[in-house]
């Protein structure tokens, strides 16, 4: 992958203005677009692809929220205080607090926001629990994709006339002082244009992309197979440098342990969390999966060969089946199916007799050895298993931001009108990768996105 050098230069003539210029039509560009539009801004958006995608496309598209009517609706008694207070646990407190508590607040009514302005069909993830939150609060569209999730973003913004201008890659940003006076973007035919803009908004994602940021900033993960956009390659970062301004986290990022190989399809964790378990090439397990799907990337690439199986049943693929994700790897044969653990120890070229020997250790209920505890259905055939490996999805560092967006300076004052949001911003997911609760990224994409937009 080439690299990048991201510029800062001063004023310049542009070639046209616009009120708000946002960077980046992912998830958080594109609801930072409605946003502003609502708000009655002049809205353009930039996006270096030639579609608008991002790894929201390449997730499961769910956004976590506490105290929404579709919880309700389910008898889900949840708060905005038990949500920050689970995100700061799982990230053992590393966490700006200000920020959780925007974002944990906010989540509630940018679901609602999209759901009551622009028809989103969200419903709440009710069957089974994700590691680290206490109520069950996922919210997603009903493929449970994130592709779903960006052609709809998508279709709305184009519905509403919002201007998305594709294979546009923002190379510099012109300022003067901390004031963000526009920027200028590379064309597919390699010419350029120079958009002068009143405010500057970064949705640009992380820097996945960006293998020399990656073992830079997280060594322990820059050998993984990475599952995001290619498009994330630190842009944000670059810029922060040259404009002074602070950054945070920059080793916090997603991994995940249960990407089909060599399929390269996302294995949804309900696969784990509703019983199942994972073992290595030996048929045994090695850790205690509860702890969650990004510190398993970790723990499977310390296996041999980096590969581990997931192991579970047909009462757990039933479950499974909601993701769309799940149902192309049926189609595609990476779930592997037999009615006795030994003959699916056969079929995975695992050791005859320890996978049956391992999977009756689990206690049912109980404690096991690795702490994770157990309770409800046990294993039962027909039997499951799906090999895995595990992967580098996103990364969590990013600009330094206030609760709406804003990015901080170095000496901590606020730039009067740069935001940042989703990857570009570091989000709540603490210093590594087991301060990672599950849908952190999608909930700064949106709910950062949409304060960054209204400003």
């Amino acid at each position: 992958m080439a690299e990048h050098d991201p510029r800062i230069l001063a004023p310049q003539e542009t070639d046209f203005d616009v009120e708000t210029l946002i960077v980046g039509a992912g998830a958080c560009g594109m609801v930072a677009a409605l946003a502003a539009h609502d708000a009655g801004q002049e809205v353009l958006v930039v996006e270096a692809d030639s579609l608008p995608s991002g790894s929201t496309a390449l997730s499961a598209g769910l956004v976590p929220a506490a105290g929404t009517r579709f919880q309700a609706q389910l008898g889900i008694a949840d708060t905005a205080r038990t949500f920050a207070r689970d995100i700061q646990s799982k990230a053992k407190h590393e966490n700006d607090a200000d920020l959780v508590e925007a974002l944990a607040n906010g989540a509630a009514a940018a679901i609602e926001w999209l759901a009551d302005r622009y028809g989103f069909p969200f419903s709440v993830v009710s069957d089974f629990d994700y590691p680290g939150h206490s109520q069950r609060r996922m919210h997603g569209l009903p493929s449970r994709s994130g592709r779903e999730l960006i052609d709809r973003l998508r279709a709305t913004c184009e519905a509403e006339g919002i201007d998305i201008i594709c294979n546009r890659r923002v190379t510099t940003l012109y300022a003067d002082g901390k004031r963000i006076t526009g920027a200028a973007a590379t064309r597919g035919d390699g010419g350029e244009e120079k958009i002068g803009c009143e405010r500057l908004i970064l949705a640009c994602n992380g820097f996945g992309g960006n293998r020399r940021l990656v073992a830079a900033h997280m060594p322990q993960i820059s050998g993984a197979l990475w599952f995001g956009h290619d498009g994330n390659r630190g842009e944000a970062v670059g810029w922060a440098a040259g404009l002074g301004a602070a950054t945070r986290h920059l080793g916090a990022y997603q991994g995940h342990g249960n990407v089909a190989h060599p399929h390269g399809i996302l294995i949804t964790w309900a696969v784990i969390t509703s019983g199942g378990v994972q073992v290595n090439s030996d048929g045994k397990r090695f850790w205690d999966e509860s702890q969650g799907y990004s510190e398993a990337a970790r723990h499977v690439l310390a296996q041999p060969g980096g590969i581990a199986w997931a192991i579970f049943d047909s009462r757990i693929a039933a479950i499974a089946r909601q993701f769309a994700d799940f149902k192309d790897a049926e189609a595609q044969g990476a779930v592997k199916t037999a009615d006795t653990l030994d003959l699916l120890a056969e079929q995975c070229h695992l050791d005859l007799g320890t996978l049956a020997q391992t999977i009756n250790a689990i206690p049912n209920p109980g404690t096991d050895a690795f702490g994770r505890q157990f309770e409800g259905p046990g294993l039962a055939p027909p039997y499951c298993a799906v090999k895995v490996t595990g992967a580098l999805f996103h990364t969590q560092g990013g600009l330094d931001v206030a609760p709406n967006g804003q990015v901080r300076a170095l000496d901590g004052t606020l730039f009067p009108n740069l935001y940042a949001a989703g990857g570009a911003a570091c989000g709540v997911s603490g210093s590594g990768d087991s301060g990672y609760l599950s849908g952190n990224g999608l909930l700064s994409a949106v709910v950062l996105g949409r304060a960054a937009g209204l400003g």
